[in-house]
């Protein structure tokens, strides 16, 4: 890796590639794709994630260009006696920059942010599909440890 990552929270003139990074992904199988048609719904979800207090996305910024991207939310439930925690959604690192240490960063950065706002613990759920990703995650002290399901409903 050249230059110095950076990890900030996204701005809307980062949407074009973030898109990019979604509809690059083939496994994933969001629909996600880069026709201008549906900027509109990207630009409606940023601007709702970015009103929300629990929800943050993020860019890794790597030389002035996104190189990767992810997603927290902040939840509380009443079991674990009110225990806060955090989930880590939607980590993609670009293709041409895997394997240098950019996806880690990204997962300590949320665990040092977790750690330093007293949550109990930090948590995602990975595509079955993502073998690889599954070996990361573990390399990095997580446990598959539930079993999650999903129900479409469109």
């Amino acid at each position: 890796m050249t230059g110095k990552l950076i990890i900030r929270e996204a701005r809307e003139s980062d949407l074009a590639a973030l898109i990019a990074l979604f509809a690059a992904d083939d496994i994933g199988g969001h629909g996600d794709t880069t026709d201008e048609a549906a900027f509109r719904d990207y630009l409606r979800a940023f601007s709702a994630i970015a009103a929300s207090s629990d929800q943050t996305l993020y860019v890794a910024e790597l030389s002035g260009e996104v190189a990767g991207t992810f997603q927290t939310s902040i939840a509380t439930t009443l079991t674990g006696r009110g225990a806060c925690f955090m989930i880590i959604e939607a980590v993609q690192t670009r293709d041409d920059l895997r394997g240098q240490g950019i996806g880690r960063q990204m997962i300590e950065f949320c665990i040092a942010e977790a750690k330093s706002r007293g949550f109990s613990r930090v948590q995602l759920i990975s595509n079955g599909k993502r073998k690889d990703a599954h070996r990361f995650y573990e390399r990095l002290g997580f446990e598959p440890s539930h079993l999650g399901f999903k129900m479409a409903l469109k």
